[in-house]
């Protein structure tokens, strides 16, 4: 049975203690029920990862003890950047766990036309943090030492404005047209619309900024599904799938 990967923010250094976070702490003693001497795979969320076992075990308080660092693994060569129409509910939480899984590299979180969330002070600072928790239980999950980065919500045009990557896709299901495949790429910017879809406008302003629309195929996929299946393709294609 494989070691229980926990995500700690701290510098992990051979020989040194880490207190395990409160919500990693208690999932240790209650869910896991591990002991003293137990063994754990840490890591740092910035790509380094750590072997460790456990020296104390309480109700309250959890501290393990670094014995050797390892190289973290599980990152595509493949950098994409998703741009993903903020949706309601699970439905955006289901979006950024797969994403993370399928080894996106960032993700931000886009407010469109016909979108119907709207955040605002602590509200979005709640939603995002929310978020990049849902992002680290994935990296614990899938075995990614680095944590995708999750910006906060923005409008589609600043983000469109700011692209530059080699391929840039939209999902448009309406097109006609094929996106020109590319031998290989490094990087890529996807940018999946709300359950209603990007607006014809919207759609246009994509084009303007160098997207090429990409169809999935003859059904339409919900807003939480497309970013699943056109991630595989991409890391099928350019990744490490």
């Amino acid at each position: 049975m494989a070691n229980p990967r926990i995500h700690v923010a701290v510098s992990l250094v051979v020989g040194g203690d880490v207190v395990l976070p409160e919500g990693a702490a208690r999932h240790v003693a209650l869910v896991l029920r591990l002991r003293e001497g137990a063994r754990l795979t840490l890591f740092d969320g910035e790509g380094h990862e750590a072997q460790a076992r456990l020296i104390e075990v309480g109700r309250k308080r959890v501290v393990a003890q670094i014995d050797t660092m390892t190289a973290g693994g599980g990152e595509s060569p493949l950098a994409v950047h998703l741009g993903q129409a903020i949706s309601k509910g699970d439905r955006m939480d289901y979006a950024i766990q797969k994403s993370v899984e399928l080894g996106v590299a960032t993700i931000t979180p886009l407010y469109v036309e016909h979108g119907d969330v709207r955040l605002k002070g602590d509200r979005e600072a709640r939603k995002l943090a929310h978020w990049q928790g849902v992002a680290v239980s994935a990296c614990e999950q899938c075995g990614r030492a680095r944590v995708p980065t999750i910006h906060p919500p923005r409008s589609l045009s600043e983000w469109l404005g700011e692209r530059d990557e080699a391929l840039r896709l939209v999902l448009h299901p309406a097109t006609d047209d094929s996106w020109q495949q590319a031998d290989s790429v490094e990087s890529a910017a996807l940018l999946i619309g709300p359950e209603g879809g990007l607006s014809a406008t919207e759609v246009d302003n994509a084009r303007r900024a160098g997207f090429q629309p990409l169809t999935l195929g003859p059904r339409i996929l919900r807003t939480e599904t497309a970013p699943v299946v056109a991630l595989t393709l991409l890391q099928h294609h350019f990744g490490d799938l």
